[in-house]
C-alpha cells in the first residue's frame, strides 16, 4: 500500500539521503553505500502505474487493554488499479483516514495471568 523507500541491496529504510535532480532523486544508502535513482512522482510498486491518489493513512497503536488509538496520519499514494479496494474503503469512510489493513492486536490474557 505505502510507497516506502528502502535500499534494494541491504533493505535499509532510515539511513538514506537523496539529491533532487530534474526528473528524479538520486538516493544513497548510508548503510551500504548503494545509490539508485527514483522518479520524483510516485509510481505504483506493483504495476509501475502513475495513476495514484494521495490518501491519509492512520497510524494506529495499542492504547489500553483492547483499545486502539490513532496516534498520527501519514500520506500514502495508492494505485487506482492495484489498490482499488483500499481507495473504495477510504471513500466510504471519509473524512476519516484510511485504517491500515492490519491492526495491532492485543493477546487476551488469561483470568489468572
Amino acid at each position: 500500500m505505502a510507497l516506502d523507500i528502502e535500499c534494494p541491496v541491504c533493505r535499509e529504510t532510515d539511513n538514506l539521503t537523496g539529491n533532487k535532480n530534474d526528473d528524479h532523486v538520486t538516493i544513497t544508502c548510508g548503510n551500504c553505500g548503494q545509490t539508485w535513482d527514483r522518479p520524483t512522482s510516485p509510481v505504483c510498486p506493483s504495476c509501475d502505474g502513475t495513476d495514484l491518489q494521495a490518501v491519509p493513512l492512520a497510524i494506529v497503536e495499542k492504547s489500553r487493554g483492547t483499545q486502539l488509538s490513532v496516534v498520527g496520519i501519514r500520506i500514502v499514494h495508492l494505485c487506482n488499479e492495484c489498490d482499488a479496494d483500499d481507495i473504495r474503503r477510504w471513500h466510504d469512510n471519509r473524512p476519516n483516514p484510511l485504517l491500515p489493513r492490519e491492526l495491532p492486536t492485543v493477546e487476551p490474557e488469561g483470568r489468572w495471568s
